[in-house]
C-alpha cells in the first residue's frame, strides 16, 4: 500500500513523533485515544499516519470552523500542496476537496450530517476526533456513534485525541488502545496579578476589569505610555515574542484590543475569534514575518488547544470562559462568563513556553485558582438538547438508547427537546424520527430553524426564508437586538460578515429548494409576505413559544416569560416582537424581568397568530379577583391574552376559580367572622387531642376537601357563611356533646360566664385559655379539664383592674403557695375587694 505522507517530514522537530511507532501498532487495532499535550503535534501527525496505514480516506473534526481552516491548512503546507488536494477541508458554506484527498477536515456538525446520511461512511476508512477534551456535544454523539458504526465496520479506524482529557475512561469506553506523548515544555514563570474588584457584574464582566487586564498586559508587554496595573512589574516582561490574551468573548475582545491600540509601543495588537472573516484570521495564525512588529493577540478560548498562534512568549489570562447555562423554568439557553477549568488555564498558560521559556500573567489569586473546576463542564450537561434528541432519534438511537455516550443525556433537559420536537412534527410519540423529523436533520441549522426555512420557504419566498435562516444561524448579535436592521447591513455588505452570510445563505437556499422536490416556489400560501416582515414571520415560525407583545415597558411572551429590550433599542414601541434570541439576566438591563431580548424583529398581529397557531386557544377563563368570581371567554397565543369578553360563569368554572384562587391566596381571603374562627378553633382542638371523628380543620385539609364544607357556587366572599360551613362539619352524634368536650364559655365559681380563648389551629402546643378576676375563681378547688379530662384549662387570673397577677393550671396549688404573695401584695392596692387568707 502507498504511504502518500512523509512522517519524517512533517514530524521534524514535533514531541509527538516519538510516539509514531506505538501509534502505528495501536491503529492495527482498530480503536486508538491518543493522550498529548497542546502543542506536541498529535493534529500534524496523526491524521497523516492513520491515512499510511488505510486504502480511503482520513476525516479529522475540529471543534471549530477556524481550526478546521488552520488544521487543512498547516497539513497542506507541510505536504507541499494546496487546500484541495491530498489535504481537504469541509465546513459550513464550505467545500474543498478533491480525488486525490486523503485527509478531509471537517467540523463534527458536518460529519453528523454525514453519518445520518449514510452511516456506512463510504470511502472513509478512518476518523479522526480532535479536542474530545472540550467535551461539545456534537463531539460526544460522535463518540458514541461511531462506537456503534465500528461495531458493523470492522476496518473502520477510530482515533479520539485528547489534550487533558482522562484517556482510560474513554478508552474504556471504545475499547481502545491508549497512546500517550509527552510534550517539551520550557521554563514557564507565573505571575498572579488579581484586580482589585470582582471580574463582573450583574450586567456581565465590567469595564473595570477589562481594562485591569488591558493595564496588566501593556505593563507586561514592555514600555508603554500608560502607568500600567498596580502590582504588574518590570519581571513581568515577555522576552521578545508575542503575547496572547485570553477573554471569554468577542465584545471583551473588541473592548480590551480597543484599550490597548497606543499602549503598546511598538507592537501589533491584533483579534482573533471565530466571528472575523477568514482573511484576518490566516493572518493571525500564519505568525510574523522577521520585519514584522511584535503581535498582541487578543482571542477567546479557541485559541486555547485546537488553534495554534505561532510565536507566543507571554500569555495574560483573565481567568473567564463561556459556558452555556439552560434555564428551565423559562425555557431559554444562553451562554454565561464563568470561571474557566484548571484544565483550560493550563493549556492557556503553555501556549507561551512552547517555543522558548514563557510567562503567564493569570489575572486572579492563587486562591481563585484552587477553586476553579479540574475539567470543563460537559456541553451536554447544560445545554438545549434539541438538536442533540432530533440526530439520536433519526440515528435509530432516541435518547442515547444503547449508545455508549461519555454521558447520559440529562433527563429533564432531554424530556423537553423531546417535546420541542414533537410540536415540530418531527417525531412520533415513541421518541422516534418521523419522514419530517428526517427532512430536518439534513439542514445544517437547529431543528427549529430548519422547520422556519421549509415552512418559511412557502409563506415569504426561499430567498428571504434563507437570507433569514442564514443570519440566525451564524454568531451574528444584532445592535440594540434589531434583526431587520442586521440583515439590510448584510444585504449591503456593509457588515463584516456579510461575505460568510452570503455564502450560508446561497447553500440553506439550496438545501430548501432540494427539499421540495427542486422547486424554488413551491404550493402557493394563503397569504405571502415579503419585505420588511419577513424576518419576523421567520423568526415566529421558528420560535412560536418566543412570539411577543407589548405590555408597559417590557414584553410578555407566548411562553408566559417576560423580557425586556436592551437600552435604546431601535425596536423600542413596537406592538409585537419575534423574539430569536432571550437570556437570563439581572439588574437594570432587564428592567426587573429577569431577562433581556438578543435578538428580534416586529412583527403583525396577524402575521403572529399565523405563526404561532398551534399555540392559539379559546377558553372561558374564571378567576377569584377581589373578592368575586369573575368569568369571561378568552381568546389567548399562549400566555398572551388576545381578547377577553365577559360571560356568566358556569357552575363547574366557578368550583375551580374557587379551588385555584383559594390555592394561590390561602384562606385567609375568606370572611372569617370572630364566631367562625372561634368554632374553628374548638374543632381543632377537638381533633387535636381526641382524635377521629372530629374533623380536621387545617388550612391543607379544608383547601383539599373544599367540596366537602364549602359552598362552591358561591360568586362573592361575602355570600359565604363560614360559621354555618363549619357547624355542618360536627359530627354526629358525637356533636351533642362538643359544648361539654371544648365549650365555648366556662362559669366560674362567682357564676361569670368566662370565654375560653383556644389556640390557633397550626399550634400543636397551644392550650385553652380563661382570663378572669382571681376573685371569681375563689371556691374553686380543682381546674377544669376540657377534652373529656384531658386537657386542664390555663387560667390568666386577673386584679380587679383585669391587669395579670399569675398564670396557673394548677388552682389547688396556686391558693396554698403563690396566692399568699399575691394577697400581700394587692389587698392594700385594692382594699374595697376581698382577699381571704383561705380562698378555697
Amino acid at each position: 500500500m502507498t504511504r502518500p505522507f512523509d512522517l519524517a517530514r512533517i514530524g521534524a522537530g514535533l514531541p509527538f513523533a516519538e510516539a509514531l511507532p506505538a501509534l502505528r501498532t495501536a491503529l492495527g487495532r482498530g480503536a486508538v485515544v491518543v493522550e498529548a499535550p497542546a502543542g506536541t503535534g498529535k493534529t500534524t501527525l496523526v491524521p497523516p499516519a492513520a491515512a499510511n496505514e488505510v486504502p480511503g480516506r482520513v476525516v479529522l473534526t475540529q471543534p471549530r470552523r477556524i481550526a478546521a481552516d488552520a488544521a487543512a491548512r498547516r497539513l497542506a503546507t507541510l505536504t507541499g500542496t494546496a487546500v484541495g488536494d491530498l489535504v481537504g477541508v469541509t465546513v459550513r458554506g464550505r467545500h474543498d476537496v478533491g480525488p486525490r484527498t486523503r485527509i478531509e477536515v471537517v467540523t463534527p456538525g458536518v460529519l453528523l450530517r454525514r453519518l445520518l446520511a449514510d452511516p456506512d461512511l463510504p470511502g472513509v476508512d478512518a476518523v479522526v476526533l480532535d479536542e474530545i477534551h472540550e467535551r461539545g456535544l456534537d463531539t460526544d454523539l460522535l463518540l458514541g456513534m461511531l462506537a456503534e458504526v465500528r461495531a458493523l465496520r470492522e476496518d473502520l479506524v477510530l482515533v479520539a485525541m485528547s489534550a487533558t482529557l482522562d484517556a482510560r475512561r474513554f478508552a474504556t469506553l471504545l475499547d481502545a488502545e491508549v497512546v500517550h506523548a509527552d510534550g517539551v515544555l520550557h521554563p514557564l514563570e507565573v505571575a498572579w496579578v488579581p484586580p482589585p474588584g470582582p471580574f463582573a457584574d450583574a450586567r456581565g464582566v465590567t469595564p473595570e476589569f477589562l481594562g485591569h487586564v488591558a493595564a496588566v498586559t501593556a505593563e507586561a508587554v514592555g514600555p508603554t505610555s500608560s502607568t500600567g496595573a498596580a502590582g504588574a512589574a518590570d519581571s513581568m516582561r515577555a522576552p521578545g515574542r508575542d503575547a496572547l490574551v485570553f477573554l471569554p468573548g468577542v465584545r471583551e475582545v473588541d473592548r480590551v484590543a480597543g484599550m490597548l491600540a497606543g499602549r503598546v509601543g511598538g507592537a501589533e495588537v491584533l483579534t482573533l475569534h471565530g466571528g472575523l472573516p477568514l482573511a484576518e484570521q490566516h493572518r493571525v495564525t500564519g505568525g510574523r514575518g522577521p520585519a514584522d512588529p511584535p503581535r498582541v493577540v487578543v482571542t477567546t478560548a479557541l485559541a486555547e488547544s485546537s488553534l495554534t498562534v505561532p510565536g507566543v512568549g507571554l500569555v495574560v489570562d483573565a481567568g473567564l470562559s463561556r459556558e452555556p447555562r439552560r434555564d428551565a423554568a423559562r425555557g431559554m439557553t444562553g451562554l454565561v462568563t464563568v470561571r474557566c477549568s484548571q484544565d483550560a488555564a493550563t493549556q492557556r498558560a503553555g501556549r507561551a513556553a512552547r517555543e522558548g521559556p514563557g510567562r503567564v500573567v493569570r489575572c486572579y489569586d492563587e486562591r481563585t485558582w484552587a477553586a476553579m473546576p479540574t475539567h470543563v463542564t460537559p456541553e451536554v450537561a447544560s445545554s438545549d438538547l434539541t438538536g442533540a434528541a432530533l440526530t439520536l432519534a433519526v440515528w435509530g438511537a432516541p435518547g442515547g438508547d444503547g449508545l455508549a455516550l461519555p454521558d447520559p443525556l440529562p433527563e429533564a433537559a432531554l424530556a423537553d427537546a423531546v417535546a420541542t420536537l414533537a410540536d415540530l412534527g418531527a417525531v412520533d410519540g415513541d421518541g422516534r424520527a418521523t419522514d419530517v423529523g428526517r427532512r430536518l436533520a439534513l439542514v445544517p441549522a437547529d431543528p427549529r430553524w430548519a422547520r422556519a426555512l421549509l415552512d418559511g420557504a412557502r409563506r415569504v419566498g426561499v430567498g428571504a426564508a434563507a437570507d433569514v435562516v442564514a443570519m440566525l444561524a451564524d454568531d451574528h448579535r444584532p445592535e440594540g437586538a434589531d434583526l431587520t436592521r442586521l440583515l439590510t447591513e448584510l444585504r449591503s455588505g456593509r457588515h463584516r460578515g456579510s461575505g460568510r452570510w452570503r455564502q450560508e445563505s446561497a447553500r440553506l437556499h439550496r438545501v430548501a429548494t432540494a427539499r421540495r422536490g427542486g422547486k424554488s416556489d413551491g404550493p402557493p400560501p394563503e397569504r405571502t409576505v415579503a419585505g420588511p416582515a419577513a424576518p419576523g414571520v421567520v423568526v415566529a415560525l421558528a420560535r412560536p413559544e418566543w412570539v411577543a407583545r407589548r405590555r408597559g415597558d417590557s414584553y410578555l411572551l407566548a411562553a408566559g416569560t417576560r423580557a425586556s429590550l436592551p437600552p435604546r433599542s431601535p425596536l423600542a414601541g413596537q406592538e409585537w416582537l419575534a423574539i430569536a434570541d432571550v437570556s437570563r439576566v439581572a439588574g437594570r438591563v432587564a428592567d426587573a424581568t429577569g431577562a433581556v431580548v438578543r435578538a428580534a424583529a416586529p412583527l403583525t398581529e396577524e402575521a403572529a397568530i399565523a405563526a404561532a397557531a398551534p399555540l392559539l386557544r379559546e377558553e372561558e377563563r374564571c378567576v377569584l379577583d377581589d373578592g368575586r368570581i369573575l368569568a369571561r371567554r378568552v381568546r389567548r397565543l399562549g400566555a398572551i391574552e388576545l381578547t377577553a369578553t365577559p360571560t356568566t360563569p358556569t357552575p363547574v368554572a366557578t368550583a375551580d376559580a374557587w379551588r385555584d384562587g383559594l390555592a394561590r391566596a390561602g384562606l385567609g381571603v375568606l370572611p372569617w367572622t370572630p364566631a367562625a374562627t372561634a368554632l374553628r378553633r374548638r374543632l381543632a382542638f377537638c381533633r387535636r387531642h381526641l382524635g377521629d371523628p372530629w374533623p380536621d380543620v387545617t388550612d391543607d385539609a379544608l383547601l383539599g376537601r373544599l367540596a366537602d364544607w364549602f359552598d362552591l357556587t358561591a360568586t362573592r366572599v361575602a355570600d359565604v357563611d363560614l360559621h354555618s360551613a363549619l357547624q355542618a362539619r360536627l359530627p354526629w352524634p358525637e356533636a351533642a356533646g362538643f359544648d361539654e368536650l371544648a365549650p365555648e364559655r366556662l362559669v366560674v365559681a362567682d357564676g361569670t360566664r368566662a370565654r375560653v380563648e383556644y389556640p390557633e389551629v397550626n399550634d400543636p402546643e397551644g392550650r385553652p385559655v380563661v382570663a378572669v378576676r382571681l376573685q371569681s375563681c375563689f371556691g374553686m378547688t380543682e381546674t377544669p379539664r376540657l377534652a373529656d379530662g384531658r386537657v386542664p384549662v390555663l387560667f390568666h387570673l386577673l386584679s380587679p383592674a383585669r391587669r395579670p397577677l399569675a398564670v396557673t393550671d394548677d388552682l389547688a396549688s396556686f391558693w396554698a403557695g403563690p396566692y399568699a404573695q399575691v394577697r400581700a401584695e394587692m389587698r392594700g392596692r385594692y382594699p374595697k375587694h376581698p382577699w381571704p387568707q383561705r380562698p378555697s
